[in-house]
C-alpha cells in the first residue's frame, strides 16, 4: 500500500511526477513513471489522478500502430502551473489601496460597485412578480449567508425585520484596514440585491462593528 497518499510527502512526490512528465519527450504511462522515480505504481497512479483533477496533467490513450489494447499515458497540460500559493489577499489590498488613494469619492465608487454586483448575485424574480417585504428580506438574507456574513434578522416589533445583524465579515482584515471602502461596498451589495428584487424595502445604512461581535445593516420601506 502506498505510504504517502495523504501524508506530508505527497506534495514533493507529486512535484517529482510532474517534473518528470515535463522533462519527457513523449507522454508516459504509470509503469514508466514508477520505474523512473522508483516508487510503487499505485503511488504514481494516485498522484497522476490528483494532477489530472488539478488541471496540470492530461490523460489520453496512446495511439496504436498495430493490434492490441491502447495504453493510458499522461502528459503535462500546456500553460502555467496551477499549483502553488495564491495571493488574493495581497491583490485585494493593492486594489483597495489604489481606490482609497483616488480621493473622497472612493467610498461612493465602492458603493456603486457593490450595487452592480448585488444585482448580479441575487436570484432574479420572475417577470411581473411582486416581491413582498418578507420575501425580499429572506432572499437577501440567503445571499448574505452564502457570501459568509452569517446574517441574523433584527426584529422591528411588528414581525418585519428592521435590520440585519451581520455576525461575520468574510473580508474582516480588509474591512479593518480599508473600512471607508469595504463597508460601503457591503452596503451597495445589499442595495443592489434589493433593487434587483424590486423589493418594497431598501438598505439605508450599515454600522460597522455596531456591536462587539457584529455589524448592523438598517432596513426601511422603499421610498
Amino acid at each position: 500500500m502506498p505510504d504517502d497518499q495523504g501524508g506530508s510527502a505527497a506534495t514533493p512526490r507529486r512535484r517529482m511526477v510532474l517534473d518528470l512528465l515535463r522533462e519527457a519527450e513523449t507522454p508516459l504511462g504509470v509503469a514508466e513513471v514508477a520505474e523512473r522515480i522508483g516508487v510503487h505504481p499505485n503511488t504514481v497512479r494516485f498522484h497522476l489522478d490528483a494532477l489530472v483533477s488539478q488541471g496540470a496533467v492530461e490523460r489520453t490513450l496512446e495511439k496504436l500502430v498495430g493490434p492490441g489494447r491502447p495504453r493510458t499515458v499522461y502528459a503535462p497540460r500546456p500553460g502555467m502551473d496551477r499549483g502553488g500559493r495564491r495571493g488574493y489577499h495581497l491583490l485585494a489590498r493593492i486594489l483597495l489601496s489604489r481606490l482609497a488613494s483616488t480621493g473622497p469619492d472612493a467610498g461612493a465608487e465602492a458603493t456603486e460597485a457593490g450595487r452592480s454586483w448585488g444585482r448580479y448575485l441575487v436570484e432574479q424574480p420572475p417577470p411581473f412578480h411582486r416581491t413582498t417585504g418578507a420575501e425580499s428580506i429572506g432572499l437577501l438574507t440567503r445571499l448574505l449567508a452564502e457570501l459568509g456574513f452569517e446574517p441574523e434578522a433584527v426584529d422591528g416589533g411588528d414581525g418585519v425585520p428592521e435590520g440585519l445583524r451581520l455576525r461575520h465579515c468574510p473580508f474582516l482584515e480588509l474591512a479593518e484596514e480599508f473600512g471607508p471602502i469595504v463597508c460601503p461596498l457591503h452596503l451597495g451589495l445589499m442595495q443592489g440585491a434589493l433593487a434587483e428584487l424590486r423589493a418594497p424595502v431598501e438598505a439605508t445604512g450599515l454600522e460597522p462593528f455596531a456591536e462587539p461581535d457584529a455589524c448592523l445593516a438598517h432596513l426601511a420601506p422603499a421610498a
